[in-house]
């Protein structure tokens, strides 16, 4: 995980003081750009101690395509109660608009002729499957969380805005590609490129990597081709900070990424995923079975993680 240790380090060196919406200030820099190969290992952070239940449960509720939190709570994942509404619903777009993103289009009314506005629905993950089953060298492969309508005026526009999935051929060797194609079809690997606009460096973003690197996973196994590169864009990467006058110290990022950073990282663990979830249907089954917590996220087992103690950070909401 040295992409992501260096990009703390950047943005601790070089990043410059800016206010934002939640009253809280933030260090920030702009752009970095990295990869990861999962063939290295599973990307979940070792120099402190991440939630793997949280991950699991957040990432199947976004499959679900639900706005209401009663599959997170039902699982005591807590991090979205915040942004909550009375009636138990957040105005994220990342799970709706995978599943139910708006397609506006014009149709006749039947009643009389007239050309009028409808609005239908583009189940962007289920597309992506299918095409990658059908058409895996597509470079059409997108899923967008971000639509103007709603990204202008929501509360919480989505942070990791869009991703992209590309196969490509894991040997990139021409003279060994000829040898590979005469004895067979070339082996194909599944990348991601996740760009996020808004990076909260010390909690966001080890979430985030693990997170796509999971989705990775499961696409990879949908459309059974090895998985391969997660790159990961970050916009405005961002560490919290107190005031200049000290105040709001409880918000500050900064000494907890200072003592993690000298932290040794530990080996990276691997991915195992029970051998029942084979396609995108499997994922939705399991969401609607009434699953205890700890056997719902043993079909996604880690084997070899020993991360070091955790550090808490508090979320400026």
């Amino acid at each position: 995980m040295k992409a992501y240790h260096d990009i703390v380090r950047e943005v601790l060196e070089t990043g410059t003081r800016k206010e934002n919406r939640t009253g809280v200030d933030t260090i920030s820099t702009f752009h970095h750009s990295y990869e990861i190969d999962l063939a290295e290992g599973f990307p979940l952070l070792t120099t402190k101690q991440i939630s793997w239940k949280n991950i699991v449960v957040e990432l199947l509720w976004f499959l679900s395509g639900k706005p209401d939190i009663s599959f997170l709570q039902k699982h005591g994942c807590k991090f979205w109660d915040a942004w909550c509404d009375a009636a138990g619903e957040v105005p994220s777009a990342y799970g709706n608009f995978w599943r139910h993103f708006p397609v506006p289009g014009d149709e006749i009314d039947s009643q009389d002729g007239t050309l009028v506005t409808v609005v239908a629905e583009s189940d962007q993950i289920r597309w992506v499957v299918d095409e990658l089953k059908k058409n895996p060298m597509s470079r059409r492969l997108v899923v967008s969380a971000w639509a103007p309508g709603n990204a202008q005026t929501s509360k919480l526009p989505p942070c990791h805005m869009q991703f992209i999935l590309n196969v490509q051929n894991a040997v990139r060797d021409a003279y060994a590609m000829e040898t590979i194609i005469e004895q067979g079809a070339p082996q194909q690997r599944l990348c991601l490129h996740m760009t996020q606009r808004s990076c909260d460096v010390a909690l966001g973003v080890p979430y985030n990597i693990a997170s796509y690197a999971l989705l990775l996973h499961l696409f990879a196994r949908f459309a059974k081709i090895e998985p391969g590169i997660f790159a990961h864009t970050l916009v405005d990467a961002h560490i919290y900070t107190k005031k200049p006058d000290g105040s709001m110290a409880e918000y500050d990022h900064i000494p907890g990424l200072q003592e993690q950073i000298e932290r040794a990282p530990r080996p990276l663990p691997r991915l195992v995923i029970h051998p029942s979830i084979r396609d995108l249907a499997d994922i939705e089954t399991l969401i609607r079975a009434d699953m205890p917590t700890e056997e719902l996220v043993d079909m996604f087992r880690l084997e070899g993680y020993d991360p070091h103690p955790p550090i808490s950070f508090k979320v400026a909401v």
